[in-house]
């Protein structure tokens, strides 16, 4: 039950609790197999041998007895190889519980949270939900919930469907998506979003949903493939941030920790979960700083002039235009950051939220986001230092510095 997208954490030492139910797992599990066969398979598992008529007396008892005379590691590893070898989902889920003991959760909050999309939001749109439920759970084989009329879980399942016209948030509480373990969860986020559940718009509307509230806990849904054209998705551990964030934010708030600082806080919080926004707010930033320095420089401009207006005449104060100097690597370097701000301003006017999407227009993806928030911080923090030394400078020409217009 390990999810293969995200490497299992092994306590060394699970609570006793854990140990005991792994213990009751596995003797449950044990005892599924005929009596006569129970003996040689304790003996595969690494526990200990004995009498065949003890197990025909009780096989449950039988695999337990042996099981606490074992150390927790042992009953962990005779427990991963049954699992290997046969398959057994509680089994299975114990274990990957215990897995993920040290490693990052997900809230009983965010899971909450998770479940109530599926309020309003049907499971699948493209196949049955029962069957999609089927998938995930053995719910052929489980008890219906208590005080209910039905054998099984599935057939409970069924009739709440028919009653109902679909599953919702009772159900999926039900089959215990707030105590489940992580990798199982991940494996229902996944189904819902499949290519077989649901495509297009829908499909994209509830994995902007479930990345904005996965990534409370740390991580994210990425698209990782696809199939007959449309995207599938797995969940990823969400990361941290670009080395360059923290010396970014440091110098932003330094120059501007109000307007300025908080529109760069505002991009990179929404480069994976917004990316439309966050390459509005990516240009933004570079038009605020642009207008903050060229009122402390003492010019003017207007409020019609875009960004690569605003650019052209704050490379000229701060004597950043390719034309103002001789070196040729530095002439390379400074048409190169010209050409980075009215890229921005390009892809801002092709893929950002700020004019209507139409109905054939590209979508961001948030590597988009990433690359736009990432350069658009860049630059932003060497024109600050660029104002800051040139302001300094006994030689500059730089006007004094004189409070922002309102």
């Amino acid at each position: 039950m390990v999810h293969p997208t995200l490497s299992p954490s092994i306590s060394p030492s699970p609570p006793p609790a854990m140990v005991k139910e792994l213990r009751h797992l596995l003797a449950s599990a044990i005892s599924d197999a005929k009596a006569y066969d129970v003996p040689a398979l304790c003996r595969r598992l690494g526990l200990a041998d004995g009498e065949e008529q003890e197990a025909f007396a009780s096989k449950y008892k039988y695999a337990h007895k042996r099981l606490v005379e074992v150390s927790p590691e042992q009953v962990v590893a005779s427990a991963r190889q049954l699992v290997a070898e046969e398959g057994h989902f509680e089994l299975g889920e114990q274990l990957a519980k215990i897995d993920e003991l040290s490693g990052p959760t997900v809230t009983t909050l965010t899971r909450r949270r998770l479940v109530a999309l599926f309020g309003t939001i049907p499971l699948t749109r493209d196949i049955d939900e029962v069957d999609l439920v089927r998938g995930l759970w053995p719910i052929g084989s489980w008890r219906a919930p208590p005080h209910q009329e039905d054998a099984t879980m599935e057939q409970y399942l069924l009739r709440q469907a028919f009653m109902n016209d679909r599953l919702g948030p009772a159900d999926l509480e039900t089959l215990g998506l707030l105590r489940c373990s992580r990798a199982q969860l991940f494996k229902f986020l996944e189904a819902v979003t499949a290519p077989e559940s649901r495509t297009g718009e829908d499909q994209i509307e509830l994995v902007a949903k479930i990345d904005t509230l996965l990534r409370q806990d740390g991580f994210t849904l990425v698209a990782t493939g696809r199939m007959s054209g449309s995207p599938f998705y797995s969940v990823r551990a969400a990361p941290s941030g670009s080395p360059a964030d923290d010396s970014i934010s440091a110098a932003l708030a330094a120059f501007d920790p109000t307007q300025v600082h908080a529109r760069w806080t505002m991009a990179m919080e929404r480069r994976a979960s917004e990316p439309e926004g966050a390459i509005t707010l990516a240009r933004t930033l570079l038009e605020d700083v642009c207008k903050w320095i060229l009122d402390q420089s003492g010019e003017t401009w207007q409020e019609t002039d875009d960004l690569p207006v605003l650019y052209r005449k704050l490379a000229k104060t701060l004597k950043l235009a390719p034309d103002d100097h001789t070196e040729q690597v530095f002439k390379q370097i400074l048409g190169s950051c010209q050409s980075v701000v009215e890229s921005l301003g390009a892809l801002r006017n092709k893929l950002s939220d700020a004019h209507s999407t139409g109905p054939k227009r590209a979508r961001p993806q948030s590597r988009h986001a990433e690359l736009a928030v990432n350069l658009a911080g860049a630059m932003a923090t060497f024109l600050v230092a660029t104002w800051e030394a040139r302001k300094g400078a006994p030689d500059s020409g730089v006007q004094s510095p004189k409070e922002p217009s309102s």
